[in-house]
């Protein structure tokens, strides 16, 4: 398979996973907010937390096919949520208290951004050099 194919079919798996994580993100925090009424910034953050755990394991696994040293990869991905999480709840925070936006329109932004940062970070550097090395491709 070409390598053009393979970046391909890589961007399709994790697009295809980012949206099962946005599914449990979404779940989580609706969960959370609407039926057990906790503050909504504190229900995304609890919700984001349970997807980037998710969306680790079946990308490492199953789109980058790596056999990269497991606490290695998550405390990049950690530095990684050390600024995405305090800016992103933040923001959100700003927009759905202060602004008022709906609350769920400034998640799925949030999610977009995240997707396409997280995609790049993990491609290019958490996994880089260590892509397909697990012996299933």
């Amino acid at each position: 398979m070409s390598e053009k194919r393979k970046e391909t079919l890589r961007a399709l798996k994790f697009t295809l996973f980012s949206i099962s994580a946005g599914v449990i993100q979404i779940g989580v925090t609706t969960l959370l907010h609407e039926v057990l009424g906790m503050t909504y910034w504190v229900a995304y953050l609890i919700g984001l937390v349970c997807s980037v755990v998710y969306n680790f394991t079946v990308n490492k696994k199953y789109t980058f096919h790596s056999a990269a040293n497991v606490p290695v990869a998550m405390a990049k991905l950690f530095a990684f949520y050390c600024v995405f999480t305090p800016l992103s709840t933040l923001w959100v925070k700003y927009f759905t208290e202060t602004l008022g936006w709906n609350e769920y329109l400034v998640q799925g932004g949030t999610m977009l951004i995240n997707f396409v940062t997280e995609y790049l970070f993990t491609r290019f550097f958490i996994y880089k050099g260590q892509i397909d090395n697990d012996g299933t491709v």
